[in-house]
């Protein structure tokens, strides 16, 4: 299962590094193409499409390593086990609020799903798909930190961020 785990992360992060690639070769082009006249409306259009992937694929890499912002100026003063019951109830709460992105998200992208782009035939609703992929991910990603500060409750006390994947 881990083995699973880590290659779709892997996946994750190849696909959100090309998207965000091409995202800035469609708008680069755009720039160029517009400073000799050249009209080329789909390619705003598909930069759209792909920067909301990138973001919220992104946001859900930066969140299974650690790498969003957190303030932890009240709660560092505290002891580790305070500390840890804390941080799994914030993530309990974050899981919850996951949970109704995704219903949420999926009601949105059924709602969505005849609405198109003007200029290209992609359906708003795969961009919606982004929020609810991105949401599913960050929630097994949440299930695996509360896993970890559970897991290390009495044992390790080095202070250190759970990055939530497993090794």
């Amino acid at each position: 299962m881990r083995k699973i785990y880590h290659a779709l992360c892997k996946a994750e992060v190849f696909i959100c590094g090309l998207g965000f690639l091409f995202l800035v070769a469609f708008v680069f082009l755009s720039a160029i193409l517009r400073f000799f006249r050249v009209s080329m409306s789909w390619n705003i259009d598909l930069a759209m499409f792909l920067l909301a992937w990138t973001a919220f694929l992104g946001a859900d890499i930066a969140w299974r390593s650690g790498q969003l912002v957190g303030v932890d100026i009240v709660t560092r003063r505290f002891p580790q086990k305070i500390q840890k019951i804390i941080s799994i109830a914030l993530y309990i709460i974050i899981l919850g609020a996951l949970g109704f992105i995704v219903i949420f998200g999926i009601k949105l992208a059924l709602t969505e799903r005849v609405r198109t782009y003007q200029s290209i035939p992609i359906p708003y609703s795969l961009v919606t798909l982004s929020i609810v992929v991105a949401a599913l991910s960050m929630i097994f990603s949440t299930i695996l930190k509360i896993r970890r500060n559970i897991l290390d409750f009495n044992g390790n006390s080095s202070g250190k961020q759970s990055t939530g994947g497993e090794k």
